[in-house]
């Protein structure tokens, strides 16, 4: 009797403990489902509230990618549908092949092949447990990158000197909107996300690099998705750009630290805590992927490669450090410096051997202050139009090989003499002294015998181009007129001040643009210069058969004409209105 007593015990016990097991393996569960559309690919993020346990395959006729979530029930609402993906249509749960499962289908436009991986939780606590789904568009995981603003090709530029300019001589400057999509940068005080301040900035840039002549800035996101590190540096190749920006803003764990810096790649460990700190989270980040693969694969001797590798590593260490030199400088006058110098870190989106390329800190979002003026519009103009100064002075001083701007010839310099005065100097080059005083960060205006001092160029260097219709033709043969712009996909506002031959501040004024920002499907007036025509009345003429002739009212000529009847003399000169 004893012997059955602790029998029922024991028994009891174990249906106590598994019970308890198997309450705590299907506890899991599928809280919610995110979708994020790019150019590229789409993202798939399932929410869960513990690691997934997991297993998946795909079927045809229709195209269907079909994940099992084991011991995992749905919080989340479904069928989901999704409008806004190349390949991806929806969402729905399907019959489970066991009690505990659940089924989830994943409805297709054309085959894929996906990447499917779990990410734990983040550091911040922002994101729990993920598993993340990665379908490309094109049907692989090699997809080539969507380049954010094409060049247009053109045939081999040959100079006044004979000298070769390569492609059609365009500077191309990648600009980079850090994080993005599932993945939100650093959260500020107010729950305000980095992505969103990042990408505004960084639009704000492109448009005042592309309202240069001879420069071309392509971004490597243009909205709210995700691009990885690899990716990134991808986009900058496939567009031949000359330089990589990458623009974010600081975070640390107080909120005391202020202020922008700049990051520059140093493959020894960063030297401040700032730079710690940031290495150690893009290293936590799902987004690290290394520096992708770089050396040259066809040739037969890796030793060579990999010398002529270190070679453009070094270059482009040195070119990224003036640049970030220039960055700081201009930056400096419009918001606080949390460092002066710029910063070594190992970053993984500054590790392109070919191309220099600095990491922009724009301010600390964990700072309650800087986190309100990161989303402010005119701070992000002022931090803006500081990037595009820097960078475009730099391209001038330092223009890439086969450039036009090379071409053109690189900086002037200035040696001092005995009895020259800053004023002199100045108007032998037809410039101002404020501009040299600028260029050479001259706090007064004395000078030493032997001093060499940079002549800054009379070309324009950050307002856009000046209208190209010379003033010789805008004559009495030429009148302005009012005419209504339509805004298309991957216009910007340098692009149609080209095509009209106007200039940029021209359409901001008749407009009253508070940014270069602008919107598919937006109206904008451009004032144009419109050739006038001219009539000289012949025998026979009559005032309704000009305007017949001309497909213009009546109305239209005597307004333009100021004539006070229809009578009209042989020989006389009338002006034809822009119908």
């Amino acid at each position: 009797m004893l012997i059955g007593k602790y029998f029922r015990i024991i028994w009891y016990t174990l249906f106590v403990v598994l019970s308890t097991s198997s309450f705590f393996v299907s506890a899991n569960t599928l809280e919610g489902i995110r979708v994020w559309p790019s150019p590229d690919e789409t993202r798939i993020v399932i929410d869960l509230n513990s690691e997934a346990n997991y297993s998946y395959f795909t079927l045809s006729s229709p195209y269907r990618l079909v994940v099992d979530l084991k011991n995992t029930n749905v919080k989340a609402k479904l069928p989901l549908n999704v409008k806004d993906s190349k390949v991806l249509t929806k969402i729905r749960k399907s019959s489970p092949p066991s009690k505990n499962t659940t089924r989830l289908v994943f409805e297709l436009k054309h085959s894929v092949t996906a990447e499917v991986f779990k990410l734990a939780p983040t550091p911040g606590g922002q994101y729990g447990h993920r598993l993340v789904m990665d379908l490309p568009h094109s049907g692989t995981t090699n997809s080539t990158p969507t380049l954010s603003k094409p060049s247009t090709p053109s045939k081999p530029v040959i100079n006044s000197n004979n000298s070769h300019i390569i492609g059609n001589g365009e500077i191309v400057v990648a600009i980079d909107a850090g994080h993005g999509g599932e993945d939100p940068g650093s959260i500020g005080p107010t729950r305000k996300y980095e992505k969103h301040a990042t990408l505004a900035i960084s639009k704000k840039v492109v448009a005042q690099i592309n309202a240069q002549p001879g420069m071309r800035a392509v971004m490597t996101r243009s909205g709210d998705y995700f691009v990885n590190l690899n990716k990134r540096t991808e986009i900058a190749r496939k567009n031949k750009s000359h330089l990589l920006v990458s623009i974010h803003a600081d975070s640390f764990r107080s909120p005391q630290p202020r202020g922008g810096s700049v990051f520059v790649l140093n493959t020894r460990r960063a030297n401040t805590e700032i730079g710690r700190w940031v290495e150690k989270h893009e290293k936590q980040s799902e987004l690290l992927g290394g520096a992708g693969d770089v050396l040259a694969k066809n040739s037969n001797d890796r030793n060579v490669s990999q010398t002529l590798l270190d070679l453009q590593f070094s270059h482009s260490q040195k070119e990224g450090y003036k640049l970030a030199k220039n960055v700081l400088s201009e930056m400096g006058k419009v918001i606080r410096l949390h460092k002066k110098e710029p910063v070594n870190a190992s970053l993984a989106v500054l590790k392109s051997p070919d191309i220099p390329s600095i990491l922009i800190e724009t301010g600390f979002i964990s700072n309650p202050t800087e986190e309100k003026q990161l989303f402010q519009r005119a701070h992000q103009d002022k931090i803006a139009r500081s990037i595009s100064k820097a960078i475009i002075r730099y391209l001038h001083d330092n223009p890439p090989q086969g450039t036009l701007l090379a071409a053109q010839g690189g900086q002037t310099k200035h040696k001092v003499r005995s009895g020259e005065s800053l004023s002199l100097i100045a108007k032998k080059y037809g410039t101002t002294m404020a501009k040299i005083k600028s260029e050479n960060n001259l706090k007064s205006t004395s000078l030493k015998i032997g001093q060499v001092l940079v002549i800054p160029s009379n070309k324009p260097v950050y307002v856009a181009p000046k209208n190209t219709v010379s003033s010789a033709n805008t004559s009495s043969s030429q009148a302005r007129t009012i005419i209504t712009h339509k805004v298309r996909s991957g216009e910007y506002l340098g692009k149609i001040a080209s095509k009209y031959k106007v200039t940029t501040s021209s359409i901001r004024s008749l407009n009253k643009l508070k940014s270069d920002t602008l919107f598919v499907g937006q109206k904008l007036k451009v004032s144009i210069v419109a050739p006038v025509k001219k009539h000289t009345v012949k025998r026979g003429e009559f005032l309704g058969k000009i305007a017949s002739k001309y497909g213009v009212s009546v109305s239209s000529l005597r307004k333009a004409n100021k004539l006070r009847s229809d009578e009209l003399a042989i020989g006389q000169v009338l002006i034809i209105p822009t119908s």
